[in-house]
């Protein structure tokens, strides 16, 4: 038995189907579906969550439907009948989306949050990163990617291998046994930060030793170009100008960046170090991983210093100590080269706070109003006296 029904969505209509669709019944079928697409439809999605079967007689059904509205796809399919139209050919003919299990995340432990989602332990084995957008399968396929060309070419990266929904929210699941974020192994054993510092430097030298093809990954330093073009307007002239042309000389380098490295995104699991959350990989420079670093750290706290231990659980005084081995670890006691990145890290960082505070916040809001005159402050004091921001 076959049943198909219609939702309205705009100009491109969504085709529940329900049952089977098999030789005896394949042009019924095919009548109920074209008796219920409106005439100026420009797309059209079938939703196959209920559909049982689907024979060859039913995939010519679908290809006639694509002829007529070419802009077809097929949603919300189950193993059985998705694997269907994977071998006869029609996951490369069409955009065909599989069905999701739905996963719960009431209940569980936050081990981390981001921009772009929160990170859930589900069990001793696995987690789950929640991603905020409601649109983010496309970001999610592109992170699990990224996440499987680190791991390639050698960095200790934690890779998802399933992809859930959560609500109307979706998430990438990692298998992560009893592992626990450096935050956590932090706040269990307070005397060890310098020590995880220490190996955390080790992971940073791994993926900046990693050397990439021409656009292989985004570009970090047109990304800090448009910072420092937004600060143009809000700096004096002769410091704005100077903040752009001290981005535009950093050496354009194709070392591997994480983006967003920091306690919360590397984990420990049977003594093993992993990173996740690789949806910031990118290439350049390394003094711009170190800006990241210096703001998840330092430069978010710049006006609560407790900011640091609601973001990543650290005090300051631990987030400072962090930092400062970091950087004694990674340069091996090289002072010189520490001194620059001391320089240069906190100046593209107030660069970005101070577009992205901007962008995402009211001014008039005391916290954000201090925050961005603090960025603006500093890139007037400091920007006049620096001569690079490489090292």
């Amino acid at each position: 038995m076959f049943q198909a029904t219609l939702k309205s969505n705009g100009d491109q209509p969504i085709v529940f189907l329900k049952g089977r669709i098999d030789s005896s019944n394949a042009s019924q079928a095919e009548q109920q579906i074209r008796d219920l697409i409106p005439e100026d439809a420009r797309a059209l999605a079938l939703d196959a969550g209920e559909l049982a079967y689907i024979s060859s007689a039913g995939l010519r059904v679908v290809l006639r439907l694509k002829k007529m509205i070419p802009d077809t796809r097929i949603v919300n399919v189950n193993s059985d009948v998705y694997e269907i139209f994977d071998m006869t050919g029609f996951t490369e003919m069409m955009d065909i989306v599989k069905a999701y299990r739905q996963l719960s995340v009431e209940g569980c432990e936050v081990i981390g949050e981001g921009a772009n989602g929160k990170v859930y332990r589900i069990d001793g084995d696995t987690i789950v990163k929640v991603y905020k957008n409601r649109d983010a399968l496309e970001e999610i396929h592109n992170e699990r990617e990224l996440a499987r060309k680190a791991f390639v070419m050698g960095i200790p990266t934690a890779i998802p291998y399933d992809v859930v929904q959560v609500g109307d929210l979706y998430g990438s699941v990692f298998e992560l046994l009893d592992a626990k974020s450096f935050a956590k192994l932090i706040a269990a054993a307070p005397e060890k930060t310098a020590d995880y510092a220490r190996q955390s430097a080790e992971i940073l030298k791994t993926i900046h030793q990693t050397m990439l093809e021409p656009g292989e990954l985004p570009d970090k330093k047109q990304e800090a170009l448009v910072w420092a073009n937004f600060c143009v307007e809000h700096l004096p002239q002769d410091v704005g100008a100077k903040l752009v042309e001290l981005v535009r000389a950093i050496p354009d380098t194709r070392n591997m960046l994480h983006g967003d490295f920091h306690v919360k995104n590397i984990m420990q699991q049977n003594g093993e170090n992993l990173l996740i959350d690789m949806d910031t990989l990118s290439m350049g420079h390394p003094v711009f991983e170190f800006a990241a670093i210096y703001a998840a750290y330092i430069g978010f706290s710049c006006v609560d210093r407790l900011n640091v231990t609601k973001f990543l659980g650290l005090t300051p005084e631990q987030a400072a100590l962090f930092w400062e081995t970091t950087l004694d670890a990674y340069f091996d006691g090289d002072s010189a080269k520490i001194a620059q990145v001391k320089r240069a890290a906190p100046v593209i960082c107030y660069a970005r706070l101070l577009r992205r505070t901007m962008r995402r916040h009211n001014a008039d809001d005391p916290h954000y109003g201090d925050m961005i005159e603090f960025c603006k402050q500093y890139l007037i004091d400091e920007v006049p006296k620096i001569d690079t921001l490489s090292f």
